[in-house]
């Protein structure tokens, strides 16, 4: 925001009046009397909805349980950068099917990409997703352009912890499963990563790793899709 020349205002749940029991339909009626926009990030997808539909100002999901839309256009650029354009790729999310996945899965199905979602039982994305949904991470990266990863442990995640590294533990991305993609096969993360848990280090620091170009991206996206909704 800074620097597209605006003014970011950062405020905490317990620094607003929600946490003295304002609802969320009066905090965006306020809060559009304020700002020119709202990005928000929270644990409840529900409350984000309500936002959007009582705020009079555009309302950016930065990040719910659901979906992570803005991490996914991040990711398109950053496919769009290594293979000049998106239409007729294949992208492999290898791991815990969550928030990232689905919002990768729904992208791809806007932009002509193929996404393969490779995820164990209790683990794979629920719902009906334009995604090709397997428990097999080899059929998924085969043939793809860019295989992805994410924490296996999230917030929230602490008290189940050893266990979702244990069911997850054959979804690791590493040099053997990078090698059944193609030659020129992109490895993909949206951080923090954890070398040694979802990802090798010799894979995320490796000469194919595009992590640090999505990282970047992620500045770059987020300040057009600002510009998209406030340009008058």
């Amino acid at each position: 925001m800074a620097e597209l020349g605006g003014t970011p205002i950062v405020l905490r749940g317990d620094e607003m009046q929600l946490s003295r029991g304002e609802s969320v339909e009066d905090t965006a009626r306020v809060l559009s009397r304020f700002v020119h926009a709202i990005v928000i990030r929270s644990g409840s997808h529900e409350n984000v909805v309500t936002l959007g539909e009582h705020a009079s100002v555009p309302v950016v999901n930065a990040l719910t349980p659901e979906s992570h839309p803005c991490q996914a256009l991040a990711d398109l650029q950053t496919l769009r950068q290594r293979f000049g354009g998106l239409d007729g790729l294949k992208l492999a999310y290898v791991g815990d099917g969550n928030n990232v996945a689905r919002s990768l899965a729904i992208a791809g199905s806007l932009t002509g990409v193929e996404v393969a979602v490779a995820a164990p039982a209790g683990y794979q994305i629920e719902g009906d997703v334009p995604a090709h949904l397997t428990d097999d991470p080899v059929e998924a990266v085969r043939g793809a352009d860019a295989i992805y990863g994410d924490v296996w442990v999230s917030m929230g995640d602490e008290e189940t912890a050893d266990r979702r590294r244990a069911d997850l533990a054959p979804y690791r991305i590493d040099a053997e499963l990078l090698a059944a993609a193609k030659p020129e096969t992109i490895v993909m993360h949206c951080l923090p990563a954890h070398p040694g848990e979802e990802i090798t280090a010799e894979v995320l620091y490796g000469d194919r790793s595009a992590v640090w170009d999505q990282a970047e991206n992620r500045l770059h996206a987020q300040k057009a899709l600002l510009e998209y909704l406030l340009a008058p």
